[in-house]
């Protein structure tokens, strides 16, 4: 049986990542997060449902609940193919 460690939520994390962000920046201000934030989560996530169908494009798209289209394009976005 698989023991499930008690994690803060996805959007915790977010919170938490950009926070420490934020307390970086000192006087510069801040540009595009919206941007890097999702291609800092979209990325790992595309991996890992293609992983976890053994690269199975249409699985995984369904999975994501994205055309598989739109997948195949953002796996070219990040150099996954």
């Amino acid at each position: 049986m698989t023991k499930l460690i008690n994690h803060p939520s996805l959007s915790k994390q977010v919170t938490i990542t950009l926070e420490s962000y934020f307390a970086t920046l000192d006087t510069e201000s801040a540009t595009d997060v919206y941007e890097m934030v999702i291609q800092q989560v979209e990325k790992p996530m595309i991996e890992f449902v293609l992983a976890q169908t053994e690269q199975n494009q249409t699985k995984s798209a369904e999975i994501l609940g994205i055309n598989r289209n739109t997948l195949r394009k953002k796996m070219q976005m990040y150099d996954l193919i």
